[in-house]
């Protein structure tokens, strides 16, 4: 069973990600080290105690459409009450809604370990912060008083609509339509798939946003409105009024996740009210719809990859837990009498330690990319500018290598546990059908590359970058400074990382500025790879040098593992940078 690793998300949350700093340099408040270790321990409580022992009914019931209603899980709908009166959904929230007004890195920390209880369930409230930050950055002041209160306490749900049948990544050729109306408000037509949480009966509203295109709107992506769309309308007064012109025409059927209703979503087809349409309310300016949205895909990124650290970790402690119990064989060096825990065989300890290197290092990526979007909002003018540019660039990082992390490791947990993985009753298998959805949603791994390569390089005409990797060196040094010999060649090795890391970054910039982005493209998606193996390297050094009082030693070794076995990998990804370009240009004709 799931155990919140409460300390060690505390220890990467201050010393490696920065929170502690961030306190002392009084950049948050009021917050204080204290407050911290109680907010994470008691969510690590609910997490473990509460959302993991419903996660295999999840997986097993799955969400049904019944008679139009979406059927939960048998306690779910029990489980996020408790959650949503526990205030969990308005930590980072505006205190003028309602909200705790705490730091990103919190939030992002107890994501975590709700997804480590139950991927399916922590969805759904995901969505909805997502849907608040939209609302909070880009609602009208009438919409943000009329629907921000609930949904920021969680009596009312939000979802994101975005993608159609013929239009998945390409939101330009959208269908989805809204008409005008001479009292302010908007009627929206069109079909929406893959809506999470889409349609539930556990609060008794849900508050969908939607993208859709007005009658004169200039075409492609220039011509996208946001639309705030409520399952029920709401009255002057607050109370729930008629049902909206909306409803789940059905749910898809899912490798993982099943818990989760995923739906295909009906706006304005008659089917409720006097006139056919849904009613919605503009969010921003007409034809500005994707920007507002972008406010929630972006925050809802780093939360998908926390998703990737949240499998890794629990798919990690299975694993270890099972490694230790079954016995096969005598591993060399055995002395005890019977056969040997496997975990005692070397390649058995192998993928248990490539597990926990990636599980950490994909989690210190996620937190710093949070300490970044937080610091941006406690700062002004340069400073400021220099934090969002940070938060930009390692968003798709974040997004990319964690969950890319999160497939791989909990495929190494079914090979632990040998022909048994296979076998769902042990859960192990359930870690890796959740996981394989997260490279996919929220844009793919490839587009997030696309985006790193050609859009957050050149930031600062590339002189961000430049200053991060000079950071990143600064550790590296710190390390070779510090003469402690469980490192072994970590410092040499790193340094190389670090190296392969600026000589394909310069490369990538060169070719951009040159024109070539379709060579710069072709090798994005092993550049991002190399850059988190770089940031998974340096951050797990972060940590060992950090930790002088509590368990130095072990950190030591697992970042030394790292670095003389995972790390090198990034002179591989270089010459496929640098060089791969033709050889797939020629490759292509395969497909002609």
């Amino acid at each position: 069973m799931y155990k919140a690793p409460v300390e060690e998300i505390a220890f990467t949350l201050k010393h490696v990600a920065g929170l502690t700093k961030a306190i002392e340099d009084g950049k948050l408040g009021d917050l204080s080290d204290d407050l911290v270790d109680a907010i994470l321990l008691e969510a690590g409580r609910f997490a473990s105690d509460e959302v993991a022992p419903l996660a295999e009914i999840g997986d097993k019931q799955g969400a049904r459409l019944v008679d139009g209603k979406v059927i939960v899980p048998d306690g779910w709908d029990n489980l996020y009450r408790a959650w949503a009166e526990g205030g969990w959904n308005s930590l980072t929230a505006s205190e003028d809604f309602g909200g705790q007004g705490l730091p990103h890195m919190l939030n992002v920390a107890a994501l975590e370990m709700w997804n480590s209880g139950s991927m399916g369930f922590a969805l759904g409230p995901t969505l909805t912060m997502g849907a608040v930050d939209a609302v909070t950055a880009h609602g009208s002041d009438d919409l943000k008083a009329k629907y921000l209160p609930k949904m920021v306490s969680g009596e009312w749900t939000g979802t994101m609509n975005l993608t159609e049948p013929h239009a998945g990544s390409d939101l330009g050729v959208m269908k989805s339509r809204a008409e005008r109306r001479a009292d302010g408000t908007y009627r929206i037509f069109g079909q929406k798939i893959y809506i999470t949480w889409g349609e539930h009966e556990i609060t008794e509203n849900i508050i969908h946003l939607v993208l859709a295109r007005l009658p004169d709107a200039p075409a492609g992506t220039r011509g996208i409105s946001l639309f705030l769309v409520p399952k029920y309308l709401v009255n002057d007064d607050g109370s729930i009024g008629a049902r909206n012109d909306l409803h789940c025409h059905s749910l898809e059927h899912k490798l993982g996740i099943h818990g989760s209703p995923t739906c295909t979503m009906i706006y304005g087809d008659g089917k409720y009210g006097d006139e056919a349409g849904a009613i919605g309310w503009l969010i921003g300016e007409e034809n500005k719809g994707l920007a507002c949205m972008f406010t929630m895909m972006n925050n809802a990124r780093l939360a998908v990859g926390m998703q990737g650290v949240a499998i890794c970790e629990a798919a990690t402690q299975k694993a270890v837990q099972y490694a230790k119990d079954r016995t096969q064989g005598k591993a060399p060096g055995w002395t005890g009498s019977g056969m040997s825990p496997i975990i005692e065989h070397p390649d058995v300890a192998r993928m248990l330690v490539t597990m926990k290197a990636l599980t950490q290092g994909s989690r210190a990526i996620c937190y710093v990319c949070a300490h970044a979007t937080d610091m941006s909002h406690h700062a002004d003018g340069d400073e400021a500018r220099h934090w969002a540019e940070r938060a930009a660039l390692l968003t798709p990082i974040a997004k990319s290598f964690a969950t890319d992390a999160g497939v791989d490791v909990a495929s190494l947990g079914i090979q632990t546990h040998g022909g048994m993985g296979f076998i769902e009753e042990t859960g192990a298998a359930r870690y890796w059908r959740d996981s394989r959805i997260a490279p996919i949603y929220e844009g793919t791994n490839g587009i997030q590359a696309a985006d790193l390569v050609t859009r957050k390089l050149p930031l600062s005409n590339g002189n961000h970058i430049r200053g991060y990797i000079t950071e990143l060196k600064q550790v590296v040094n710190a390390v070779r400074a510090s003469n402690l010999e469980g490192f072994g060649e970590t410092a040499a090795r790193l340094d190389a990382s670090l190296s392969d890391l600026e000589d394909t970054t310069e490369w990538l910039l060169s070719q951009l500025a040159a024109g070539n982005a379709s060579a710069a493209l072709a090798g994005a998606t092993p550049y991002q790879r190399l850059f988190g193996l770089a940031l998974t390297g340096v951050y797990l050094a972060k940590g060992a040098l950090a930790d002088e009082d509590h368990g130095r030693d072990n950190r030591l070794a697992l970042c030394r593992f790292a670095a003389e076995n995972l790390i090198a990998e990034t002179a591989a990804l270089k010459d496929r940078v640098v060089n791969g370009a033709a050889s797939l240009e020629a490759a292509r004709a395969l497909f002609a």
